[in-house]
């Protein structure tokens, strides 16, 4: 059973991912913006993320590039995931994508959570996620009114909700696996990037010198080091402390503290509808997020 100190820890480690995540939805907009393709700001975050975490590829544990759940893993959370939400980060706005891809992911991890283990949702818990999905609805209402839907715009909204849904699973799955973070962190960039970037590098379309180098040392490091290695990390750490629903419920603060920041960021509108949306998916994370106590935790395996 998790101490107070572990909550502690899970809840400050949930609080870094959300605020890096929220990050992570502005410097993506802006790479929407830039002339860099999908495919070019993959590259960048995991060619940056496999550079500085080289240095540590010899500690990895012997045996480690067998483990199919380790790969299994590294295809969903690492090369799936990015090659879904960025390609639909090209053809919807940004709002679509913190209203999707964060937003949903509630309930994604508990529809997931349900269909690999049948665990019930406890009531307490639902009734925090009907708050969320109140909240998310009112958010929505921001952009949605007046988008000019195309199929483009709902294939886009397609890709970010199948990111979303690859996340979930892997929250899941890394949950139940009992991965140390620091290894899941290594394993999760060294193997998405030895799938990619050669495949990259050879055959997919580049406009690395279409914008100034500020863009790409911006894009690197925010998506390699700050959402690839940083956030993934803080973002286990709280898995493993306070289990994948809980850090899904907290995550759905993302899209409406993306919509608030961009509005004196990126000059974006903030209306009645957003702040709206941030009281009712702030309510809902809060009580679905809370430690239920007649519920007794599974055991989380060792960290290997």
């Amino acid at each position: 059973m998790s101490t107070g100190r572990d909550q502690t820890i899970g809840y400050l480690s949930a609080a870094g991912t959300v605020a890096i995540w929220t990050g992570f939805i502005l410097i993506s907009r802006l790479g929407g913006k830039s002339a860099l393709t999908g495919h070019d700001i993959l590259a960048l975050r995991l060619g940056v993320a496999a550079l500085l975490l080289l240095p540590f590829a010899g500690s990895l544990p012997r045996g480690a590039w067998r483990d199919m759940r380790l790969w299994t893993l590294g295809m969903l959370g690492g090369l799936l995931y990015g090659v879904l939400v960025y390609a639909g980060f090209k053809l919807v706005p940004a709002a679509h994508g913190g209203i999707l891809l964060p937003g949903m992911q509630p309930f994604l991890v508990a529809g997931v959570a349900w269909l690999l283990t049948r665990q019930r949702m406890p009531r307490e818990r639902a009734f925090g996620l009907a708050f969320i999905a109140l909240g998310v609805g009112f958010a929505a209402q921001s952009y949605m009114a007046g988008s000019a839907w195309s199929a483009a715009m709902l294939a886009g909204d397609a890709l970010i909700l199948s990111s979303a849904l690859a996340w979930a699973f892997y929250s899941v799955l890394a949950k139940r696996w009992g991965f140390h973070p620091w290894l899941l962190t290594r394993f999760v960039a060294f193997s998405s990037a030895l799938v990619y970037l050669p495949v990259y590098l050879l055959w997919l379309p580049k406009q690395l010198d279409a914008v100034p180098m500020s863009t790409l040392v911006l894009q690197g490091l925010y998506q390699g080091l700050g959402a690839t290695i940083v956030a993934m990390l803080l973002f286990l750490k709280a898995v493993e402390k306070l289990g994948a629903e809980r850090v899904g419920a907290l995550i759905a603060l993302v899209p409406v503290l993306a919509g608030v920041a961009a509005a004196p960021l990126l000059d974006e509108a903030l209306t009645g509808w957003l702040l709206a949306g941030l009281v009712c998916v702030s309510l809902g994370a809060f009580v679905a997020a809370r430690p239920i106590a007649r519920l007794v935790p599974a055991a989380v395996p060792a960290p290997r």
